[in-house]
């Protein structure tokens, strides 16, 4: 009796497909590590914000990263990267809806003529993470007296089109990337920009009361929970490993591995310079060591070293997020002496120490000018204060901009939110 042969089929797999797999595995991956930082900004603004302020703030967040998903999918994408729907460098035009033709490059074998060596939609899924940075940014500054609603609908104009232009200036095609302008992974397209629409809020929104006297004497108001701030501080240090690591775009060979591994590297040890430096110059400065300039010390560093996390030495870019640690510091009591109120420090970390960053391309790549850089500087934060304070004039016609003195000194986690964060211990 004769032995039944099976068949056996093996399908080949080219090595092109493997790469494509794997970089889209790895942009995924490093897309999940930053729509982490969306629970760490959460966790840093809520430990940093009175507990009477907690559950809005947090409403605030998680439904800030709802709304930039929704806005990026709808036209923001499609408004950053038009691609040959851009009608010039300086206006983009407008590219098409999200939908599955965007990941039809999935069947595109890598290594082509031009061909992407990624799926289309794991790029927007990185993308869209980055928007919702952008504006987590500007949550904290604006915190404990700006409506809910009027946040909300500012987020729907940033993250649709005031955070897309700039970005397709750069990371588009558009002018400043011909200009020579860099930014490897966002000081400015990202941090910069949010911090920008962030302070033309602030200013317009006004400082919590009794956080200045009327002799110009700074009145601290202290956090309700610095190991939630702690916590949030460590899941934006974690997930800066995907913000920086993700956007070398590949891993798929030993180059892009090797500058994948120094990318890693440089970015922990700029938070790592940038804490130490903040926690020693504070110590100098109030004899004590401050565990919120800690704190902002080591996302100064991150903020610091983001334009360019691949070209320093590790010794190198220590010494850069060190210097953002130490700008970090004297930018927050500057800006309060400015009477400028910012809860979380996020305009100095992402914006004063985001230009720090900015500049600081040009200490190790050789490719960076000065004049492009300050260029890229003055365009993205003209283009975000301009276009920002015209959204938020709007708005504060329309729906006003602040609770009122009542409803900010019972909390906004009651009048914006109906329930307490902490109900057995907020005071009446």
């Amino acid at each position: 009796m004769e032995e039944a042969v099976e068949e056996v089929v093996v399908e080949v797999v080219s090595p092109a497909e493997v790469a494509y797999a794997l970089d889209t595995f790895y942009f995924l991956i490093c897309g999940a590590m930053v729509m982490l930082m969306a629970a760490g900004f959460a966790m840093l603004e809520s430990g940093l914000v009175r507990s009477k302020n907690t559950a809005e703030i947090l409403t605030k967040n998680i439904g800030l990263f709802a709304i930039a998903s929704i806005m990026y999918m709808i036209c923001g994408y499609g408004i950053m990267y038009p691609g040959d729907a851009a009608m010039s460098p300086y206006f983009p035009g407008f590219g098409s809806l999200l939908g599955a033709s965007d990941n039809e490059t999935a069947a595109v074998l890598a290594g082509g003529d031009g061909a992407p060596y990624y799926s289309g939609l794991s790029d927007f899924f990185f993308q869209v993470v980055f928007v919702a940075t952008a504006m987590s940014i500007v949550s904290g500054a604006v915190a404990e007296r700006m409506k809910l609603m009027s946040f909300f609908t500012f987020a729907i104009f940033m993250t649709a089109f005031i955070y897309p232009v700039q970005g397709f200036w750069k990371w588009g095609g558009g002018w400043l990337n011909e200009a020579g302008f860099l930014d490897f992974a966002g000081s400015g397209v990202v941090h910069m920009a949010g911090a920008t629409a962030a302070l033309v809020g602030v200013l317009l929104v006004g400082a919590r009361k009794g956080k200045y006297g009327a002799d110009g004497k700074v009145h601290p108001i202290p956090g309700a929970n610095l190991p939630l701030a702690a916590l949030g501080t460590l899941l934006l240090w974690f997930g800066w490993f995907g913000f920086n690591g993700g956007s070398e775009l590949k891993i798929s060979n030993v180059g892009e591995a090797n500058a994948v591994a120094l990318v890693f590297v440089n970015t922990n040890m700029a938070a790592a310079g940038g804490a130490i430096a903040a926690m020693m110059f504070s110590k100098i400065l109030f004899k004590k060591a401050d565990l919120t300039m800690l704190l902002n010390g080591a996302l100064a560093g991150l903020v610091s070293i983001t334009a360019e996390p691949l070209t320093p030495t590790p010794g190198l870019a220590t010494l850069i997020g060190g210097i953002g640690g130490i700008i970090v510091v004297l930018s927050i009591l500057g800006l309060d002496k400015m009477k400028i109120d910012d809860p979380v420090g996020a305009i100095s970390v992402h914006g004063v120490v985001g230009i720090w960053g900015l500049l600081a391309v040009v200490l190790s790549n050789s490719d960076a000018t000065l004049t492009a850089q300050l260029l890229g500087i003055a365009a993205i934060f003209l283009w975000v204060a301009v276009t920002s304070a015209i959204v938020w004039l709007v708005i504060k016609l329309v729906m006003g901009l602040r609770v009122s003195e009542e409803e900010e000194a019972m909390g906004t986690d009651i009048s914006e939110c109906g329930l307490e964060a902490y109900p057995e211990f907020t005071s009446k």
